[in-house]
């Protein structure tokens, strides 16, 4: 098995050249969020203006928060919207660190995870995985981490039994494969992620603008991180 070092060496070799390209990637998703950000808030604005101002515009807060307030339903939608975006970008890495590919194209790969052979099997790993960690966590908060550290890996096994047999594996058996591809690995990948707190805390800093950097660096040593699990099978 890889150290950590290894594996960040690996990814950092993976981006060599393609620093920007992955850039543009991985800012797709966050230009969009902040698109619909923008547009939510400008239809506040008009709510609130087309209903009044003073108590009117109270009671208009109020009524705008009862009629738009998604709760724990947008924030369902916006963690399937973010794994749609996240396993395609991943998976664009997972094929730098094998070398099945050598360019990113920024715009196409950001929505890979879209795709109509990809995206019914996405869309429920994210709200299976999703149901059972909250589960876990309704027990206890530890059980929850741990679970989802052993399900973290479903996404880069479902796109492979895709690649490997162009058939849709059963989303249940592929959370169940990442568990047992976890089983022995959780702790490790844990450190993995501790080692990227400095990067957080520049991220922090800056006011995110170094995230820029550091989600396409955490995202390929995350990659190679798998494929180092799959070559030590």
């Amino acid at each position: 098995m890889k150290t950590t070092a290894e594996l960040k060496a690996e990814a950092k070799e993976a981006l060599r050249g393609k620093w920007g390209q992955a850039v543009i990637m991985n800012l797709i998703p966050t230009l969009l969020t902040m698109a619909v950000l923008f547009f939510v808030v400008l239809s506040g604005i008009i709510w609130f203006f087309i209903n009044g101002s003073g108590d009117g515009m109270i009671a208009s807060v109020s009524d705008y928060q009862q009629n738009h307030a998604g709760g724990s339903g947008s924030s369902l939608v916006s963690s399937i919207i973010s794994a749609l975006f996240m396993s395609g970008i991943s998976w664009t890495y997972l094929d730098l660190i094998r070398g099945e590919r050598t360019e990113i194209d920024p715009l196409k790969d950001a929505f890979r995870g879209f795709q109509g052979v990809f995206i019914g099997g996405v869309i429920l790993l994210s709200l299976l995985t999703n149901i059972f960690t909250s589960l876990w966590m309704i027990l206890f908060i530890i059980p929850g981490i741990v679970k989802a550290y052993a399900y973290s890996q479903s996404y880069f096994i479902y796109y492979d039994q895709i690649q490997k047999t162009g058939e849709k594996p059963k989303v249940l058996d592929t959370i169940t494969a990442s568990r047992r591809l976890m089983d022995g690995h959780k702790g490790r990948l844990f450190w993995l992620d501790l080692t990227f707190i400095g990067w957080y805390l520049l991220t922090a800093i800056t006011f995110g603008i170094a995230y820029l950097w550091v989600a396409p660096y955490t995202s390929a040593t995350k990659a190679a991180f798998y494929e180092d699990l799959q070559n030590n099978i």
